[in-house]
């Protein structure tokens, strides 16, 4: 045996090939929320020719579609009948207020055409979205449609909802009796917090136009006589007063003078003894462990001019240059972290 074939012997491409082509599966799965496969299963489960026909399919390769997402495990199928399995039952069924699936349709229409640019980005640190071609910020067309950012921050808080429901579970907030979250979306940060604690009181921050939306999301879960919504725009507003300040998947959007000035006006927000709280995908301080954190930096070269993710080391490093004097990082679930501040 050659040393070249001894040196080889276990070795096999298929992680390579696995990676290289997940796109294959990605757009699979987008393609199916796309086409609101789920919800039509959620409805009455079907043969492949019923969901074809359902669906408006060409009778080519609907099966194979089918069957494909089979063997994903994104489908079930018995005796010829198909059937969402538990999860896609529960968070892509159009119908229920678990989906999620909006962050996918976005994924869908957007998202996979921009990633194609990633090589170009790379090269050039520009945006690879909406913004390369001369057009708005997607973000700015949302905002400026009711339903569509309705649908976005539902999405968002069935993305969030785990994380937001540890944060209510593991900080202490019996030392604590008020709270802002910043970029508050929907506000179930807010209502988690408000749901387990009885004795806290909160406020939402965001710009005006999402007020309607927490305000209504407050009333259904049951918070909304201690949590209320001040409309401003963090940039151009000082945040409101509060025991804790807290931001969830806002500062990755920024660059850096753009998140030290964010961090620096959470601390003048905070009492002596205050906490702000940051939360998204926080990347692990040996780079070499949340691939999700770091896939989410890379979506912040492909939709922002200078957003990026960053390790707990990093923040803590921001925090304590605006004048906190402890900051801790705190694992919350699946990807998601959050680093601490205390001032």
């Amino acid at each position: 045996m050659s040393t070249q074939t001894q040196e080889h012997t276990g070795v096999t491409p298929e992680h390579i090939l696995q990676v290289g082509l997940g796109f294959w599966a990605s757009r699979t799965l987008l393609s199916a929320v796309e086409l609101g496969l789920f919800t039509e299963l959620a409805m009455k489960p079907a043969t492949a020719e019923e969901l074809r026909t359902r669906l408006a399919l060409h009778p080519r390769s609907a099966r194979d579609f089918f069957d494909a997402l089979v063997a994903l495990g994104f489908l079930e199928r018995t005796d010829g009948i198909y059937v969402n399995t538990a999860a896609t039952a529960l968070f892509l069924d159009r119908a229920k207020p678990s989906y999620v699936g909006g962050i996918m349709e976005m994924a869908s229409l957007r998202l996979f055409k921009a990633w194609n640019g990633l090589t170009e980005g790379l090269r050039t640190g520009a945006p690879q979205n909406e913004i390369k071609h001369g057009e708005p910020s997607p973000f700015a067309a949302l905002y400026a449609d009711p339903a569509r950012l309705q649908s976005f921050l539902s999405a968002m808080t069935g993305i969030s909802h785990g994380a937001n429901m540890a944060i209510a579970a593991k900080f202490p907030w019996q030392k604590y009796k008020t709270f802002v979250d910043v970029g508050t979306a929907q506000g179930d940060l807010a209502a988690q917090v408000a749901l387990k604690h009885s004795h806290v009181r909160g406020m939402g921050f965001d710009l005006p136009v999402v007020k309607p939306i927490f305000e209504g999301y407050a009333e259904k879960t049951g918070v909304a006589n201690r949590v209320t919504f001040v409309s401003g725009d963090f940039f151009a507003d000082p945040l409101p007063a509060a025991d804790v300040v807290m931001m969830g998947h806002i500062l990755h959007d920024w660059d850096l003078a753009e998140k030290r000035m964010l961090i620096r006006k959470a601390f003048e927000a905070l009492p002596a003894g205050g906490a702000f709280i940051v939360y998204e995908s926080i990347i692990d301080d040996d780079r070499r462990q949340n691939a999700f954190g770091l896939l989410m930096s890379l979506n912040m070269l492909i939709e922002t001019p200078g957003g990026f993710d960053y390790t707990g080391a990093d923040c803590i490093g921001w925090m304590r240059e605006v004048g906190f004097k402890e900051a801790y990082v705190e694992h919350l679930v699946g990807p998601d972290s959050m680093v601490v501040g205390l001032k």
